[in-house]
C-alpha cells in the first residue's frame, strides 16, 4: 500500500514546484515593479522666457535632483506640442495664475506624480494650481488603464492556449500546430477587439488597427510558447508566465511608465512586447500615431522570434523522430499514457490559474 502512495506523493510534490515558483516569481516581479514607484529623470517643462523662467527651472531641478529632467519652453503651445509627441510628461506655466498642462492618456499615474510636485510650488506663490489635460482618455476609460487590462485579457487567452496546442496537440505535426496558432490568435484578437470596441468602448476610433496589433501580439506569444513547449515540456507554463506575465505586465507601462520604475523594468519597456502593445495602442488612439511604427516593429520582431522558435522546434522534433501517435497503442502503454494525459490536464489547469 505504501509503495503505491509514495509515487503518487512524489508526483504531487513535483507538480507543486511550479505554482510555488510562480508565487515567488510573481511576488518579486510585481512588488519589485509596483510597490515603490518613484520618478527617475521624469521629463517636465517650465513655460516662460527670460531669466525668471531659467532660474525657476534650475531651482526645481536642484530640489528634485535625479527625479526630474527639467527644461524651459518659450510658449504654452510649444509645450502642448511636446506633450502630444510625449517628449515631456507635464508643463508648468509661470504667471499670476499658474497652470499645469498634462496629457493623462499617456499615463494617469504619471500625471498624479507631476501634480504632487507642482501643487505645493503653486501654493508657495499664493495661487491655486489650474490643471489642463490636453490629451485625456475617453470617458469610458477615465483612468486610462483599460488598455493595460485589455493586455492582461489577451495575454491570458494567448498563453493559456499554448498549453492546449503544445500539450494536448503534441501528437500533431508542427505545421498543424502552427495553423492552430494562427487560428487561436485570430480568435483571441477578435475577442480583444470586441472588448475594446462594442463591449467596453475603450477604442472609439481605429478599432481595426487595434485588432491588427492585438493579433500581432497574440500570435507572437503563441508561437514562442508552442515552440518552447517542445523543449520545456511541463515547465512551459512557468516559462511563458515569466516571459508574458512577470516581466511583461510589469514593464508594459500600463500602470507605471518607466520614468516611475527602477532601471531593470524601465529598460525592458524599450523592447518588450507588452510595452509595444500598450504604447502602440496609446499612440494609435490618442497621440496621432506618433512613434506608432516603432511599437509595431517591436510586435513584429517578437512575432519573427516566434516563427524562428517554432521552426527550430519542428526541426528538433523531426530529428528525434517524434511519432504522430495515430495508431492504437498496445494495452501495456495505456497506464503510461493516462499519466501523460493527467500531466497535460494539470499543465492546462496551471496555465489558466486553476
Amino acid at each position: 500500500m505504501s509503495g503505491t502512495r509514495e509515487p503518487a506523493l512524489r508526483h504531487v510534490l513535483t507538480h507543486l514546484l511550479t505554482p510555488l515558483l510562480m508565487c515567488v516569481g510573481m511576488g518579486l516581479a510585481y512588488l519589485g515593479a509596483f510597490a515603490s514607484p518613484e520618478p527617475h529623470h521624469l521629463p517636465i517643462a517650465v513655460v516662460g522666457s527670460g531669466p525668471e523662467a531659467k532660474v525657476f527651472a534650475q531651482t526645481v531641478k536642484d530640489k528634485a535632483g535625479d527625479a526630474l529632467d527639467v527644461r524651459t519652453v518659450a510658449s504654452r503651445s510649444a509645450a502642448v506640442d511636446q506633450l502630444k509627441t510625449r517628449d515631456i510628461d507635464g508643463a508648468y506655466v509661470l504667471g499670476d495664475k499658474p497652470e499645469l498642462v498634462v496629457a493623462s492618456a499617456g499615463s494617469d499615474t504619471t500625471v498624479s506624480v507631476v501634480q504632487k510636485i507642482f501643487t505645493p510650488v503653486a501654493a508657495e506663490q499664493g495661487a491655486p494650481l489650474k490643471v489642463t489635460d490636453v490629451v485625456p482618455s475617453v470617458d469610458d476609460d477615465p483612468t486610462g488603464q483599460g488598455l493595460f487590462f485589455l493586455l492582461v485579457a489577451v495575454s491570458i487567452g494567448s498563453y493559456a492556449s499554448v498549453a492546449v496546442i503544445g500539450g494536448a496537440g503534441g501528437a500533431l505535426r508542427m505545421r498543424t500546430r502552427a495553423l492552430l496558432v494562427v487560428g487561436a490568435s485570430g480568435v483571441v484578437s477578435l475577442i480583444g477587439a470586441a472588448f475594446a470596441g462594442p463591449v467596453f468602448h475603450l477604442a472609439h476610433t481605429h478599432l481595426w488597427g487595434l485588432w491588427g496589433m492585438t493579433w500581432l501580439y497574440s500570435a507572437g506569444v503563441l508561437l514562442i510558447g508552442v515552440g518552447l513547449h517542445t523543449f520545456l515540456k511541463k515547465w512551459t507554463t512557468l516559462g511563458v508566465m515569466v516571459l508574458f506575465v512577470m516581466l511583461n505586465f510589469t514593464s508594459s507601462g500600463g500602470i507605471f511608465r518607466p520614468e516611475l520604475q527602477d532601471g531593470f523594468f524601465a529598460s525592458l519597456h524599450g523592447f518588450w512586447n507588452g510595452a509595444g502593445y500598450v504604447e502602440g495602442a496609446r499612440s494609435l488612439l490618442y497621440f496621432g500615431r506618433h512613434d506608432l511604427a516603432r511599437n509595431i516593429w517591436t510586435l513584429v520582431a517578437w512575432l519573427l522570434v516566434g516563427v524562428a522558435m517554432i521552426t527550430v522546434a519542428g526541426l528538433a522534433e523531426r530529428r528525434r523522430g517524434t511519432p504522430a501517435a495515430v495508431e492504437p497503442a498496445p494495452a501495456h502503454k495505456h497506464k503510461r499514457e493516462a499519466v501523460r494525459d493527467q500531466d497535460q490536464e494539470e499543465e492546462m489547469e496551471e496555465a489558466v490559474g486553476v
